[in-house]
């Protein structure tokens, strides 16, 4: 494409000077060549310098058997910038935001362990299902 209809800026903002796309997404490259997309370049959180990818967390939180999703956002902080934030949907009832702290200290370095939890009957998502971080960021700017 040539850029975004009558949005000029917009289309400033993502080609290059030698007209490359810049699609925001970050990929992986193994080592037969292969591109695996990991996440979005403006859902990274950016904590103390460090980059922290939302995918990251969530996936790790996931495989905690009484969690049954979880999305992670980056909210302002006057200390780091950004710290993470999760927002579960438990799969056991049980599940207490101590049990949670516990498994980020085993499975996150300091930087990526999540600042704030909070629990949800359910997370905002697109028609398909996809959990929309946005509308969480959105959320907590109000």
């Amino acid at each position: 494409m040539s850029g975004y209809w009558q949005r000029a800026e917009d289309t400033k903002e993502v080609f290059d000077e030698d007209g490359w796309f810049k699609t925001g997404d970050i990929a992986t490259v193994n080592d037969k060549g292969y591109f695996k997309i990991v996440d979005r370049k403006k859902d990274m959180i950016l904590v103390s310098g460090f980059n922290v990818y939302p995918n990251e967390i969530e996936e790790v939180l996931a495989s905690h058997p009484k969690v049954l999703e979880v999305a992670a956002v980056g909210v302002p902080d006057a200390k780091s910038t950004e710290a993470v934030k999760v927002f579960i949907v438990k799969r056991d009832a049980s599940l207490t935001e101590e049990e949670v702290r516990s498994f980020c200290v085993e499975n996150f370095t300091g930087y990526k362990k999540p600042k704030h939890i909070e629990f949800r009957d359910e997370l905002p998502k697109t028609n398909v299902g996809k959990i929309l971080r946005r509308a969480l960021r959105d959320e907590v700017k109000k």
